[in-house]
């Protein structure tokens, strides 16, 4: 990446920032169910493990369909399955609005899932490939879109929750739909080189080490994220408006260390160290938010803190990915999210389970062994990721430089 020339990370072409708006809505869609959880369990007359299959089930599909985005992709093109992924969007966040039974809402958001999986390993690409300032620059404004998605997609379930756990679905629906417009008009296929992808490459790309190492850490690693994202509204006990600020807050500490302290971190030192010290610190505020879980008010510290610390591991994470294996980024992006996805979806009714058998407080503790285990298996795994300290570097300071606008 030193021979791009670099600019200010805003000034983008046109379909960037078309894709870019559709991340934001897609990424809302994880948070968006966080405020209304307690009230779709008591409309829905469903128990909070029923509940947490929200997230399962669309975690589980996004995962699973990962494997196959690349296959597709690669066949159809890019601009072909960013629409097919909005429009399925679309349809099942639609049906999730105007379902009867948490049954119901579970299995559209499976659907909601398989969309989210063709739009978002193709997302990342797109930007990436259009993005003025290299690939640098595309994953900053990537994460920045995850960050924005993430932070606003409480607040809205927040501020429509408070009028029927109906309203965030209807929600996506409208933003969903104006993303739609925005992709097909403004995104272009011109140019568009279509090699086609074998089914079997992202299992493949599994056995490069780097990758496997990456995957593996990032199962355990999305086991305290989503512990900390999709069980803390139970123990909060908070009204859908309070959950929805409270995510918000977290969401804008992730958004901030994920655009400015993850790349200055790269700019001073290695990506498994980041990783590493990053891993340890959530492990010590996941065991810090069970012993506190009583207290909401230190709680919401621990959620907000928390916030930080996953912001870094998600840039940093996603920059090692790019820079894992030789292999197209969608095969790799797709390999890695497919496990990644599957931690996240394993952990929300474990949560509630655990906390249901034993109390609030050891759905943190299982989070916090599980980070753990993901920095375990970074430092046992340094050996494969060498060639990605080597290069973290200088892509943390192009990143950092391009994101200031160093060079104009």
């Amino acid at each position: 990446m030193s021979g791009t020339p670099q600019g200010s990370i805003w000034r983008q072409p046109a379909q960037v920032w078309a894709v870019a708006f559709a991340c934001v809505v897609a990424f809302m869609g994880i948070g968006l169910v966080d405020p209304i959880l307690p009230a779709i369990a008591e409309s829905l007359e469903a128990s909070p493990v029923e509940t947490e299959l929200l997230f399962t089930s669309y975690l589980l599909v996004t995962g699973l369909a990962m494997l196959i985005t690349s296959w597709i992709s690669s066949r159809i093109g890019a601009k072909a399955t960013l629409l097919v992924g909005l429009g399925l969007i679309v349809v099942f966040a639609l049906l999730c609005a105007l379902s009867g039974s948490v049954v119901g809402v579970i299995g559209f958001r499976a659907g909601w899932g398989l969309g989210n999986a063709l739009f978002i390993s193709t997302a990342l690409a797109t930007i990436v490939g259009a993005a003025a300032g290299g690939s640098g620059a595309a994953i900053v404004l990537y994460e920045a879109a995850l960050g924005l998605g993430i932070a606003v997609g409480p607040l809205l379930g927040g501020l429509l929750g408070e009028l029927s756990w109906r309203g965030p679905f209807f929600g996506v629906v409208a933003l969903m739909a104006i993303g739609f417009i925005a992709v097909l008009t403004l995104v272009r296929p011109d140019g568009e080189r279509r090699e086609p992808m074998p089914f079997s490459a992202p299992f493949r790309a599994l056995r490069r080490p780097a990758l496997a190492v990456l995957a593996v850490a990032a199962l355990f690693y999305n086991i305290g994220f989503f512990v900390l994202l999709a069980f803390s509204p139970f123990p909060l006990g908070f009204g859908a408006m309070g959950i929805g600020l409270t995510f918000f807050g977290w969401g804008v500490a992730l958004a901030v260390t994920s655009v400015w302290v993850a790349p200055a971190l790269m700019r001073r030192t290695s990506r498994t160290s980041i990783m590493l010290v990053a891993l340890a610190l959530l492990a010590v505020d996941l065991i810090a938010a069970g012993i506190v879980v009583a207290s909401p008010a230190a709680l919401v510290v621990c959620i907000v803190a928390g916030g930080l610390l996953l912001g870094v591991m998600n840039t940093v994470l996603t920059e090692a990915v790019m820079e894992a294996t030789d292999l197209p980024r969608s095969v790799a992006s797709s390999a890695y999210s497919a496990v990644r996805f599957l931690g996240g979806a394993m952990a929300p009714p474990t949560a509630a389970a655990l906390a249901h058998a034993y109390g609030d407080t050891v759905p943190y503790l299982f989070a916090a062994g599980a980070v753990l285990l993901a920095a375990l298996t970074v430092l046992l795994g340094r050996r494969a990721l060498a060639h990605i300290d080597e290069s973290g570097s200088d892509e943390g300071e192009d990143a950092a430089a391009v994101l200031i606008g160093d060079a104009t």
